[in-house]
């Protein structure tokens, strides 16, 4: 299709004005808003401060100033011929676009080509930085994991340590206890010993050495007694103790046990790993509790506190160990001393008892005397009497003589002489024969004072020598009274 003119009016017939435009208008580069939001780490410039601002823009050619309807010149030529005879732009026009078109072509080449090269050097950049932050993160999940392999052995060398020694106090506990139980024995043959010495009789019920040794005995026991279950009581506490440092210390290895299994986990994942996902926002919540230091001293503190508390039982052990020695020790020395006042007791109760033996045996010899001399006594006292009435009938005949014949005469005098004689012979007999029989009461009451005194001694030995060291011929060894069974 062909113009074949134009009106008269159109601007390009007219002739062509300068309009002072000598060259291209400055180039000003869009603003360009972009929709990504990097994340940068605290501490990382930002990274795109090297991106160029050269852009461009078609400028809009201004028209000239000049051209005013009043200047256009009248067509000339035909309206089928103009579009022949004039162009619509100029040469020049058309140099200056090709130029302006290569010179935009080649700064856009240029821009784009810097573009690349930068974002090339971005990612190579992010890349290395991406991969150097993932790098030391697993070596600190590493280091972190060694830490907690650390922390562990130390908690399970301490815990497997804290476990023997609770074991060792519980059996030292045992044997407190059963040592404790071991003492009712010889405590309860101690009272039966008091109890059966209560029942001596008379004299012999005396506040003796025995006595005496018996009741410190009996003190001694139940002291002993006492303190073992006292520190068996302590040992309980501690164990109470010691069962919670070791509750600590398995809570705190076990809660190193789950975080070195969620650490190795999180060790050993990989970009290619089919676990992981994006969890948006989790940078921002911060649950943490603790920090290195913090974390590092719980875990010592509870070591520490179950050293101490081992620290505690071992000197409990060797206390109770020290204590079961020492009363075993005692226990055993009074338990002798008694024996050797029984001992005593019994050779002073028999040499007695074999002295009064001896009496009894002289008393009853004496009464044997006694008794036969009563009986010649009383024969003697008979006999006389046929004398003395013969003597008495002599002189009663005689007193009969007539007159004169009443004569004081010899057989007189010598018959009165008899008389008398007889009859204070009689009063001598009769007061002998009353002594004797005198001393005979003596002699019996004396017997059966020494058959009292002989059975009160048989009684007492029965008690003390059969009844009491029969009861304490045995006494608890020194290994079951130190607990061992």
């Amino acid at each position: 299709m062909e113009f074949l003119g134009t009106t008269q009016t159109a601007s390009y017939c007219r002739p062509k004005k300068s309009c002072g435009l000598t060259s291209l208008p400055a180039v000003q580069a869009p603003v360009i808003q972009e929709c990504y939001q990097p994340y940068y780490l605290p501490g990382y410039r930002y990274l795109n401060s090297w991106r160029p601002s050269l852009f461009y823009k078609i400028s809009n050619v201004q028209t000239c100033p000049d051209e005013t309807p009043s200047t256009q010149r009248p067509p000339t030529i035909l309206p089928a011929l103009r579009s022949a005879l004039f162009s619509r732009y100029s040469p020049h026009d058309w140099d200056q676009s090709n130029q302006l078109q290569v010179r935009g072509a080649e700064a856009s080449r240029l821009w784009a080509s810097r573009l690349t090269d930068d974002s090339m050097r971005l990612l190579q950049d992010k890349d290395q930085l991406t991969h150097q932050m993932q790098e030391g993160t697993s070596r600190n999940l590493g280091q972190r994991l060694s830490d907690i392999g650390f922390w562990k052995s130390e908690l399970s060398y301490e815990l497997d340590r804290l476990l023997t020694e609770n074991h060792n106090l519980e059996m030292v506990k045992r044997r407190l206890e059963c040592a404790a139980d071991e003492v009712n024995s010889p405590l309860q043959v101690a009272l039966e010993c008091l109890y059966h010495r209560e029942k001596r009789i008379g004299i012999d019920l005396v506040h003796d050495n025995v006595e005496k040794n018996l009741i410190r005995e009996v003190d001694l026991l139940k002291c002993c007694q006492e303190r073992m279950r006292k520190l068996a009581q302590r040992i309980d506490m501690q164990m109470r103790d010691n069962r919670d440092a070791q509750h600590a210390l398995e809570r705190d290895l076990e809660d190193k046990s789950s975080a070195q299994f969620i650490d190795e986990k999180c060790f050993n994942l990989r970009n290619t790993s089919d676990c992981i996902s994006f969890f948006h926002g989790v940078e921002k919540i911060d649950g943490t509790i603790s920090v290195p230091e913090t974390w590092a001293k719980f875990s010592n503190d509870n070591i520490k506190h179950s050293q101490n508390m081992r620290a505690n039982s071992i000197q409990l052990r060797e206390e109770a160990e020290h204590l079961s020695e020492t009363l075993s020790d005692q226990m055993w020395r009074q338990f002798t001393d008694t024996n050797l006042a029984f001992n005593a007791r019994i050779s002073e109760v028999t040499d007695v008892k074999n002295k009064l033996q001896v009496q009894l045996a002289k008393t009853l010899q004496e009464i044997f005397q006694a008794e036969n001399t009563i009986m010649l006594l009383e024969r003697s006292i008979m006999a006389k009497e046929g004398p003395l009435k013969v003597a008495q009938t002599r002189l009663e005949c005689r007193t009969r003589r007539p007159n004169v014949e009443l004569c004081r005469d010899n057989p007189q005098f010598k018959l009165v002489n008899e008389v008398f004689t007889i009859d204070d012979t009689l009063q001598t007999l009769k007061l002998r024969l009353r002594e004797t029989q005198d001393t005979l009461q003596l002699l019996v009451m004396t017997k059966c004072r020494l058959e009292h005194e002989l059975a009160i001694k048989a009684n007492t030995l029965c008690i003390d020598k059969e009844k009491c060291m029969g009861m304490r011929k045995t006494f608890p060894c020194t290994p079951r009274l130190v607990g061992h069974t």
